[in-house]
């Protein structure tokens, strides 16, 4: 069946013009059929520029939300329509302005994770690969960051700036705790743990190595250990194992599964194709401010 699903894919993705992207932390065998594999800021990179007439995004809505801001001449099909992200959903745009009244000052910094909404009412996005730079980039002294206080966190303690924290949070790095890596450093003392900055505060600290998903598999990839843990989606794991296979990764915690990410199956992309859904629109209005934001971004990651 699932060498049939692969078939048809691959006919209808010649038929429709069109190119798959998948998130790293997408289940195997999509991130398998995917034409481009990748991180926030690489996909972001990747759905400006592409040819084919249609993008089909393996992830979850606010990713297939950027590629339809960035590519709104392109058909843009999210095949899971259910797959969300509980971070997004913790920023309102009522709430943003709210809390920019708060802080007038104060340039709003809004990681990728964000609707396109929050996205129209913000100065520029970051990805986890970029938030430093683009902090440091910005003329303001004071930040407000949103919606990841780990991620805030984490990008506060390298600068200069004040960074105002919005308390939101992706539930499935919150998971890690500290003394879960207490728990692998006895079973694997030589092995370095490497960590995603989505993680809490405590579990970054104590972390060998801190990085986004693309960060993470180049450290992975130059290391000299033989043994690594991972604090990050498992999904990843998909492309560690085969990029390494002289290596062993070990996750750090069970717990460490977004069951949104994994919701997109080999069937919905290929029903997604089949019949042009579930598509992803994005109200002019919001479209071109929230463009602003993410080519403020890509520019800055150049």
């Amino acid at each position: 069946m699932t060498s049939d699903l692969v078939k048809k894919i691959e006919r209808l993705k010649k038929e429709k013009n069109a190119i798959i992207l998948a998130h790293n932390y997408q289940i195997d065998e999509v991130q398998a059929i995917a034409d481009y594999t990748g991180d926030s800021l690489g996909l972001s990179q990747q759905a400006a520029e592409v040819e084919e007439d249609v993008i089909v995004f393996c992830g979850v809505d606010f990713m297939a939300e950027s590629a339809a801001i960035l590519s709104p001449d392109k058909t843009v099909l999210l095949p899971e329509r259910n797959a969300g992200c509980p971070m997004a959903e913790m920023v309102t745009v009522e709430g943003l302005r709210a809390k920019k009244k708060e802080y007038p000052d104060a340039a709003v910094v809004c990681y990728v994770n964000s609707s396109a909404a929050v996205k129209a009412e913000s100065d520029i996005c970051c990805t986890s690969s970029n938030a430093l730079n683009i902090v440091e980039s910005i003329d303001n002294d004071q930040i407000l960051f949103v919606p990841d206080d780990n991620l805030g966190h984490y990008i506060s303690q390298q600068t200069d700036k004040e960074v105002i924290l919005w308390a939101g949070r992706c539930i499935t790095h919150h998971r890690v705790q500290a003394n879960h890596l207490d728990e692998v450093k006895e079973a694997h003392p030589e092995a370095p743990i490497i960590v995603h900055p989505e993680c809490r505060p405590e579990v970054v600290e104590a972390a060998d190595y801190v990085g986004s998903t693309s960060q993470i598999l180049k450290f992975a990839s130059e290391s000299d250990a033989e043994i690594i843990i991972i604090g990050t989606e498992m999904g990843i794991l998909y492309r560690l194992n085969n990029e390494n296979p002289d290596k062993t990764f070990y996750i750090l915690n069970q717990g460490l599964i977004c069951k949104n990410m994994k919701l997109t199956s080999l069937k919905h992309v290929a029903d997604a194709l089949e019949n042009v859904q579930y598509r992803i629109t994005v109200e002019e209005e919001i479209r071109v401010r929230a463009k602003e934001t993410l080519d403020k971004m890509l520019e800055l990651s150049r």
